[in-house]
């Protein structure tokens, strides 16, 4: 069995509750190329594309606090742009393509714990994913 770094998911699994950007999408820097006044921005290791960050607020009520926001990386060769904002909501919801998640230890407090690095491909705007409630496919079928 190969095991890669990366695991596929999908968008429901990782966030059941949705998700909302909450800033700006940046490039990732790579420390390692980078030096003082010549910023160098990262490539993805498996299709050499640049990768930018947004900040995303995971809806799931029941997340502590600590884990409400996460970062989630996408390689794209031009700036990903998050979609509109939704008129009453105070963030813009979002879905992404291509969702990965790469699981490494961190040292918190010098306890090893599991953290969780999060890569896309794309994102958008929410839509033509979500099942039909019982109620709407009774309505539909009258």
């Amino acid at each position: 069995m190969a095991i890669k770094s990366r695991f596929a998911v999908s968008m429901g699994d990782v966030f059941p509750h949705g998700a909302f950007v909450v800033s700006e999408v940046e490039p990732v820097r790579d420390f390692d190329k980078s030096s003082a006044g010549r910023p160098v921005q990262q490539a993805d290791k498996e299709t050499g594309q640049p990768v930018w960050s947004v900040s995303v607020l995971d809806a799931d009520p029941e997340a502590r606090r600590a884990d409400k926001t996460v970062v989630v990386k996408i390689a794209a060769d031009f700036q990903p742009v998050p979609p509109e904002a939704v008129a009453g909501l105070p963030f813009r919801p979002v879905e992404f393509d291509g969702l990965t998640v790469t699981p490494y230890v961190s040292e918190n407090g010098g306890r090893p714990r599991v953290a969780y690095s999060l890569r896309a491909t794309g994102m958008r705007a929410p839509g033509g994913h979500a099942k039909p409630s019982p109620r709407q496919s009774n309505q539909d079928a009258a």
